[in-house]
């Protein structure tokens, strides 16, 4: 019987962590990540997002979660792709994980972002999370660079990105919804990569990798 990953390589991939399981959105998740970031993602006011989502009013939130969900599959190409993953405990539904590239296969970079609901932050799943995809772009996609950013002000993602080894990569001033931020890139190599004590867990794989002839 032909599953949904013979038809859509990407929805194959699972990660696994010690506590997590990571792995596409699908349909049926998404009044899970929707009931999650209704349940809250951050302070009032304070979007860590440069696109504010979560500001939405709740009858505006699902539909835009849902649209960006298809949006980022249907333009899923060879040259320009990001990875939208659901990051479960047990059977409970944490947040997002992305990890997306343009022009991998010659510029060998990928960058991430994510969010966590409220009541899962602090317990170090964001580590784990990053770390996850990270170790998975360097040792099976063959990435030379990882990138990411974070408001100036966001210490919480910043402390993630320090303690998997990131380092500073410029600073840059952005428009965040009607606001003005600074911005602070940062950059991970495998050399500088403060790699977990667990090991990484992957299924589907090679799919995945023939799909996007690497």
């Amino acid at each position: 019987m032909t599953s949904l990953a013979d038809i859509w390589p990407p929805f194959g991939l699972t990660l696994t962590t010690p506590r997590l399981s990571i792995r596409p959105v699908f349909d049926d998740d998404i009044p899970a990540a929707v009931a999650a970031a209704r349940s809250g993602v951050h302070e009032p006011g304070k979007s860590p997002f440069s696109t504010p989502w979560t500001d939405l009013p709740d009858h505006e939130l699902a539909p835009n979660m849902a649209q960006w969900y298809w949006r980022c599959r249907a333009n899923f190409t060879q040259e320009s792709w990001t990875l939208l993953l659901a990051v479960w405990n047990d059977n409970e539904f944490l947040g997002v994980q992305d990890v997306g590239a343009k022009n991998f296969n010659t510029l060998k970079t990928v960058g991430t972002g994510s969010w966590l609901k409220q009541s899962a932050q602090g317990q170090g799943f964001g580590k784990e999370m990053r770390a996850a995809v990270v170790s998975y772009a360097f040792d099976y996609l063959g990435a030379e660079v990882a990138e990411s950013e974070a408001a100036s002000w966001n210490q919480q993602s910043l402390g993630v990105s320090t303690s998997l080894g990131y380092e500073p990569n410029g600073i840059f001033r952005e428009g965040w919804g009607d606001t003005v931020q600074e911005v602070q890139k940062v950059r991970l190599t495998p050399t500088t990569f403060k790699r977990p004590d667990w090991t990484l867990k992957v299924q589907g794989h090679e799919e995945l990798k023939t799909y996007l002839k690497l």
